[in-house]
C-alpha cells in the first residue's frame, strides 16, 4: 500500500512540477491561473490532466485545439512517481521520505528548464540554499565525514545538530565554491565565461541539503554525465566544442542520483579503494 500511494503522489507532483516547468522562466504564477493550452489557451478540463492516463488518452492531443503535446508531461510526471517509489523504500512514508522528494522535485525543476532555456531560475536555487541548511538541521541525520574531521581537531561534539549544520555549511561551501574557482580559472585561462552563475548556485544548495562527500560525488557524476553526452553532441551533429550545454541539467541529474544510491556508491568506492586485510 505504501508504494501505490507513493507512486499516485508522486505522479500528481509531478504534474504539478511540469506547471513550474512552463512558468517560472517566463516569471508566471505556478498557482493562478489554472492550467491552459499554451496553442489555444482555453482551460483544461480536470479530467485531462490526469498524470499520464490523460496524455495516453488525448493521444497526445489537446482536446480543444488538437495541438500536440510534449512528451515532456508524462516523462517528469512518470520520472516523479518512479522517484517517490525508490524513496519510500528507503525511507517509508516518512518526512524524510517527504522532504527528500521535494528536494527531488525542485532538482526536476530545474533540469527541464536548463535543458530548455539555459537558466536556473533563482527563485529555487536562492531559496533552496537556506531551506537545506533548515532541512538538515531539523532531520540531523549522522555525518561520519564531520565526526571524523571534528576528531581529527580534537572536539568532541555530541549534538547532532551542530554535526549537521556543520556538514550543510560545509557542503554549500564545497559545492559553491569548487564550481566559482573553476569558472574564475576557466575565465582566466581562455577568458571566456565557461560556466554561468546559476551553476554555482545550484551547487550551493545541492551542498547544503546533501554535505560534502555527496555534494563532490554530485559534482563527479555530473561532469562525467555532462563530458559523455558533451562529446556524444558534437560528435553526432557535427557541433563546434563552443556549444552551449546545459551543464545545471547533468549537475541536477547527478545529484538525484546522489540522493537515491549516493551512500551506496559511497560505500561501494571505499570498500574497493580500501579494502580489508584478509
Amino acid at each position: 500500500m505504501e508504494l501505490i500511494l507513493a507512486l499516485a503522489f508522486g505522479l500528481n507532483i509531478g504534474s504539478f512540477l511540469n506547471v513550474c516547468i512552463a512558468r517560472l522562466p517566463m516569471d508566471q504564477s505556478v498557482v493562478m491561473p489554472r492550467s491552459r493550452c499554451p496553442t489555444c489557451t482555453k482551460r483544461i478540463a480536470w479530467y485531462d490532466t490526469l498524470p499520464i492516463l490523460s496524455y495516453l488518452i488525448l493521444n497526445a492531443r489537446c482536446r480543444n485545439c488538437n495541438a500536440a503535446i510534449s512528451a515532456r508531461y508524462p516523462l517528469v510526471e512518470a520520472f516523479t512517481g518512479m522517484l517517490s517509489v525508490l524513496l519510500v523504500l528507503d525511507h517509508g512514508l516518512s518526512i524524510q521520505w517527504c522532504l527528500s522528494l521535494a528536494f527531488c522535485s525542485a532538482l526536476i525543476v530545474l533540469i527541464a528548464i536548463d535543458l530548455y532555456h539555459r537558466i536556473l531560475p533563482d527563485v529555487i536555487t536562492l531559496n533552496g540554499i537556506w531551506i537545506g541548511l533548515i532541512v538538515s538541521v531539523y532531520l540531523s541525520l549522522p555525518s561520519p565525514f564531520v565526526l571524523r574531521l571534528y576528531h581529527g581537531l580534537g572536539v568532541q561534539v555530541t549534538d547532532p545538530r551542530v554535526v549537521a549544520l556543520t556538514s550543510s555549511i560545509m557542503g554549500l561551501v564545497l559545492g559553491g565554491g569548487l564550481l566559482w574557482l573553476v569558472r574564475e580559472a576557466f575565465f582566466w585561462i581562455r577568458r571566456v565565461e565557461g560556466m554561468g552563475y546559476g551553476d554555482i548556485k545550484m551547487m550551493a544548495m545541492v551542498g547544503a541539503f546533501l554535505g560534502p562527500p555527496l555534494t563532490l560525488l554530485t559534482i563527479l557524476l555530473g561532469s562525467l554525465i555532462g563530458s559523455v553526452t558533451g562529446l556524444a553532441v558534437i560528435g553526432m551533429s557535427g557541433k563546434s566544442r563552443n556549444y552551449e550545454l546545459p551543464f545545471g541539467t547533468f549537475l541536477g541529474m547527478a545529484a538525484v542520483i546522489a540522493v537515491v544510491y549516493g551512500n551506496d556508491l559511497i560505500s561501494l568506492y571505499w570498500e574497493y579503494a580500501f579494502p580489508h586485510p584478509a
